[in-house]
């Protein structure tokens, strides 16, 4: 994990736009409030690194596909 780092892209294992990396937080990668759906816009959302397939380059890939990547709002 220690190998993501600021406004990398996040993309699915299908190849889709998840987010962009705003940094990282434990084990959560926060993502940029960019990336939040509307309605949402004024806060971040994170991804449970646990969803991570591997980092290539500036591009985190994750092992599930965008559309079932659960996001969690900031608490």
């Amino acid at each position: 994990m220690s190998e993501i780092k600021e406004h990398m892209k996040i993309i699915g294992k299908d190849g889709a736009h998840v987010g962009t990396v705003d940094r990282l937080e434990g084990n959560r990668i926060k993502l940029t409030r960019k990336d939040s759906p509307e309605g949402h816009k004024d806060h971040h959302h994170y991804i449970d690194t646990k969803y991570v397939g591997a980092v290539e380059g500036d591009t985190v890939k994750l092992s599930v596909n965008a559309d079932a990547v659960p996001k969690q709002e900031a608490a």
